[in-house]
């Protein structure tokens, strides 16, 4: 069971417990999980608290029930994850990778603004920025290709951002807050689906002249700190056959 602590309801952390097992490959398709009643047992919870956990696993698509069997686990790509939702990731875990994911072919350089990441930026065209990318993996392949646009006067504050190292020390959001004093205090996350374009496919490590004909999603996250500063603009470009998911708990 997991150490980790957090405030998520009881079932939700068991839940989180198997995800992590299941996209990790630890448990490998077909595998049975434990019974309610062990589970139960095991985490200490009521048999509604454990049956509420697998039933979350399943609407994930993680797992199935099996009539007078069990609950298998099935082999599925795991979704992607939004900017927003690293970053919450990030402040409760201290890393942004999800369950089962790692990072590589991290890239930094300074370079001149795309217009349309000025734009996002509320900066002027063609003015300097920090471009930081990195691929996100699973057992099953690319996740995502990611890329943070920060603006340029945040690299003498914090030279690392340009340095083409995984970062230290925390999330490029989280080194700004803190070399700033200056807290992120808005989200704006949009998502959409365009066909891969040659350039795409290079990046998702795939033949640039036979993309997959199927679109994939893109999601952008701007974030701005307390006094209007737009201080990131992340765009996370899925891999093929990737998903985007959100959850809330709803009460009435």
């Amino acid at each position: 069971m997991s150490d980790q602590a957090d405030n998520r309801a009881p079932y939700a952390q068991i839940a989180a417990h198997y995800a992590g097992l299941i996209t990790s490959g630890e448990l490998e398709p077909g595998t049975l999980l434990p019974s309610i009643k062990t589970l139960s047992q095991e985490w200490k919870v009521s048999t509604a608290t454990a049956e509420k956990a697998l039933r979350k696993l399943r609407n994930e698509g993680l797992v199935r029930g099996i009539h007078g069997i069990g609950t298998e686990v099935l082999d599925r790509p795991g979704p992607m994850s939004s900017g927003s939702q690293r970053q919450d990731r990030g402040l409760r875990t201290g890393s942004s990778w999800g369950s089962g994911e790692r990072s590589d072919s991290h890239q930094a350089a300074v370079v001149p603004a795309p217009a349309d990441v000025a734009q996002a930026l509320d900066i002027k065209p063609g003015s300097d920025v920090i471009r930081r990318c990195r691929v996100y993996r699973d057992r099953h392949g690319i996740v995502a290709h990611s890329t943070s646009w920060i603006p340029a006067r945040y690299l003498k504050l914090i030279p690392q951002l340009a340095k083409s190292d995984r970062l230290t020390g925390g999330t490029s959001l989280q080194l700004i807050t803190e070399a700033t004093g200056r807290p992120i205090a808005q989200r704006i996350d949009t998502a959409s689906a365009r066909l891969l374009t040659p350039e795409d496919a290079e990046l998702l490590e795939l033949d640039p002249s036979k993309p997959p004909t199927a679109p994939v999603v893109v999601m952008t996250a701007k974030f701005v700190d307390r006094d209007g500063n737009v201080v990131e603009y992340g765009v996370d470009l899925g891999g093929p056959g990737r998903t985007w998911r959100t959850e809330s708990e709803v009460t009435q």
